[in-house]
């Protein structure tokens, strides 16, 4: 008998790389890796726990990533919708953001953290402002997260200019560089906020540090049409002519892609942060999902920012993922369910070179959800894949799990004080007088 650090016996899991549903299922976990996921009777016959958790009415699942946000954006949430992206952006998201401090960033990130965890989002990507006070909050609340200072041309509330920005970023990767759960990536802003120097900078920095670059590409018309007339090409053929894309690129939207775009990001390993639900909400246009994965993109799924979506709810986010190329290519089979699902998991974990995540196997880092099946949205369920895309909703979450340690158990959060929590933000907000234009 093999001791473990912990037994989590549950009525099902979605096991391996192919998500296969094992009933009457067990993951015995030391050390925060998964070092059995099988059927319940081998577990108990190969390893012992003095804890054993059980959930005969769960399903236990992989930790959904969200591969694209800006977490502290909550504090924006609903302040200014139903608007077209620019004017969302330049009369209301910049001048709220203009008022950012440390203390805010850090507030809104644990607000965050919190509907994050409730809704089974074990890791997420994060590029915004004030990001040192992110990877605190990250380190105190147990999740798994990527983070980058954003870069721009201009002064953000957090620096005078990206050049600081990016040596903020250096100071950064110094400072968590051996942490097991938060990694630093550098983050110019997108190509017609970040100039051509600074984002040869970053691109260099990125390389220098073995990080991933993350940045908003080919999200709206109007950035098609800016960058041609600055540059006189295409965003994506506009950054990979100056080298940015020779290094591992996570590129957020993407939606408006032709075929030779597709093409570089394939030949490139270009991955895609799509953000389906954000893109509709701002107009931005429907991204060519199915088409960047026929090419052989890796292709992940990511809220955006609570501002313009609005909500970090990843089930909600599989769902519109799955559907939305159905009815743009009238093609049933276009993203189906369980693509949808990988998507949100194992594809992520590629996008962010994790071997170790986004899948229940051993030697896998131990980040789990369970799902309660018991419900009535839930049953009869033939398909538990199917169900968890089209049926449920992160409400539905009872228990989250980061390296073998509970966030969330029974419905509890058990690394954030919620009450508290959120009696802070709406005074916050009510002292900042947010959303009283």
């Amino acid at each position: 008998m093999v001791e473990v650090d912990l037994i989590i016996e549950a009525g099902m899991a979605l096991v391996g790389r192919d998500l296969d549903p094992v009933t009457g299922a067990a993951v015995a976990i030391k050390n925060g890796e998964i070092v059995f996921a099988g059927p319940s009777r081998r577990c108990r016959e190969e390893f012992c726990s003095r804890r054993m958790i059980e959930r005969p009415g769960g399903l236990l699942v992989p930790g959904l990533i969200n591969a694209h946000t800006h977490a502290a954006m909550v504090l924006f949430r609903g302040m200014a919708d139903d608007l077209p992206l620019r004017q969302w952006l330049e009369d209301y998201i910049f001048p709220a953001e203009s008022r950012l401090t440390r203390e805010l960033v850090a507030l809104g990130t644990e607000l965050a953290c919190a509907e994050m965890i409730r809704s089974g989002t074990t890791s997420f990507v994060d590029m915004y402002l004030f990001e040192a006070a992110v990877a605190e909050v990250v380190d105190r609340v147990g999740m798994r997260a990527w983070i980058g200072e954003g870069v721009f041309d201009f002064a953000s509330p957090a620096f005078p200019s990206g050049r600081e920005a990016l040596i903020e970023t250096r100071r950064l990767w110094e400072q968590w560089k051996d942490h097991p759960r938060i990694t630093v990536t550098v983050d110019p802003h997108t190509p017609y906020t970040a100039c051509e120097e600074l984002m040869r900078e970053a691109s260099k920095l990125a390389r220098e540090l073995s990080t991933l670059l993350v940045t908003h590409v080919a999200e709206t018309q109007w950035e098609i049409e800016e960058i041609g007339r600055r540059h006189s090409k295409g965003p994506v053929q506009y950054l990979d002519s100056i080298g940015v894309l020779d290094s591992p690129v996570l590129a957020a939207h993407c939606v408006w892609l032709g075929h030779e775009e597709i093409e570089i990001f394939a030949k490139k390993c270009v991955s895609v942060a799509h953000c389906p639900e954000s893109n509709l909400k701002l107009a931005s246009g429907m991204a060519p999902v199915k088409e960047m994965l026929s090419a052989g993109v890796t292709v992940t799924l990511g809220t955006d920012g609570a501002a313009s979506n609005n909500d970090l709810d990843m089930f909600c986010e599989m769902d519109t993922a799955a559907k939305l190329p159905k009815g743009r290519g009238l093609d049933p089979e276009a993203v189906g369910s369980k693509g949808a699902l990988l998507m949100a998991t194992k594809q992520a974990a590629t996008a962010l070179m994790r071997d170790d995540l986004g899948e229940i196997s051993p030697g896998c880092r131990a980040d789990l959800v369970v799902v309660d099946m018991d419900r009535p949205h839930l049953q009869p369920c033939y398909n538990p894949v199917s169900q968890l895309v089209y049926c449920a909703k992160g409400s539905d979450v009872t228990d989250v799990l980061v390296e073998g340690e509970f966030l969330l158990e029974q419905g509890r959060l058990v690394t954030i004080d919620e009450e508290g929590l959120l009696e802070r933000v709406k005074r916050t907000v009510a002292e900042l007088g947010y959303g009283s234009r």
